[in-house]
């Protein structure tokens, strides 16, 4: 199952994680250094839920924020 909601289309983001080391120049260091920088994803916070999809109850993956917002309409 792919990490897309449903409702919206919210899917993985691309993006770098930074590793710095030293001391900050304003807390009396030289300075911080970037040591490294490594690929990441940031991922929607996804739940799958039984919805009523065109009529019939279908197991789903939405986003929170669209589960808060109410723009689903759950199965019992």
């Amino acid at each position: 199952m792919s990490k897309i909601c449903f409702t919206c289309g919210k899917k993985p983001v691309a993006g770098r994680t930074i590793v710095r080391r030293g001391l900050a120049k304003k807390k009396g260091g030289v300075g911080q250094k970037i040591t490294g920088i490594t690929p990441r994803r940031f991922l929607p916070n996804l739940k799958t839920i039984r919805a009523i999809v065109d009529g019939t109850p279908k197991r789903i993956c939405v986003c929170v924020k669209c589960l808060k917002a109410g723009k689903v309409v759950k199965a019992l």
